[in-house]
């Protein structure tokens, strides 16, 4: 495996890290460390040692050390699993859980004013 496919591998998983995550950041490590727990801790290791590939198959010496399989295996779980993530949905989760927060929020304000107006006679 010649480091250009290494580097394509990494770049191929930290764009559908930024497409499907929003994970902004430069190049694969920073993301990985952005993107913290909102990946498994399987697929983040996954992640991390494709990111170490890329960067030591920037050095011929050191290039001759990686090991293709494993490569090709972290390759794998990162990929089916960020391309089963739903950037929609979850975006769609994520302004449904803020919106009941608020709604729940502004339940209890209404609720300890009318106990307020109670107590102090005026309902």
């Amino acid at each position: 495996m010649s480091a250009v496919t290494i580097q394509q591998m990494a770049d191929r998983i930290a764009d559908l890290m930024e497409e499907r995550l929003n994970v902004r950041g430069k190049g694969l490590t920073e993301k990985v460390r952005k993107a913290g727990r909102l990946l498994p801790r399987r697929v983040r290791l996954a992640a991390e040692r494709l990111s170490d590939a890329a960067e030591r198959s920037k050095n011929p010496k050191l290039l001759l050390q990686i090991d293709e399989a494993v490569v090709a295996a972290s390759y794998d779980v990162c990929s089916k699993h960020l391309v089963k993530i739903d950037a929609g949905s979850r975006r769609m989760g994520m302004v449904l859980g803020m919106a009941g927060s608020v709604a729940g929020l502004l339940l209890a304000v209404m609720v300890l004013a009318a106990v307020v107006l109670y107590w102090r006679g005026y309902l």
